[in-house]
């Protein structure tokens, strides 16, 4: 892969359309990568509302050593928070939020080997 679709592909596994991992690229998120790479027009607003919506109408899954805890991922959770800030709710993460994507991110992890 380019260094240009890595980072494409980062940024929609991380902030688009996020997942559990971002070690895989399933095709429809792959043809995602492809409208933009040839600037097809793409409604990415609509693609967060439509996987917003999946996630909150998931049925929760229970973690197998707490059952009180579910281990479903959330969805979002830098857009939720960031907006939770901005209208001044207290926000204490309990997990730790992915990083931006900077740079030496994109040094590190995106160039060609």
């Amino acid at each position: 892969m380019t260094t240009l679709t890595q980072m494409w592909m980062t940024l929609l596994l991380s902030n688009v359309l996020p997942s559990d991992h971002n070690s895989d690229l399933p095709l429809p998120k792959c043809q995602l990568v492809y409208a933009i790479l040839t600037r097809m027009s793409v409604q990415v607003a609509q693609l967060i509302a439509d996987a917003i919506y999946l996630f909150a109408g998931m049925p929760p899954t229970r973690n197998p050593l707490d059952p009180d805890k579910s281990n479903r991922a959330r969805g979002f959770p830098a857009l939720i928070t960031g907006l939770c800030q901005s209208f001044g709710v207290p926000v204490t993460p309990s997990k730790v939020i992915r990083p931006p994507i900077t740079r030496a991110f994109i040094e590190k992890y995106c160039m060609p080997r």
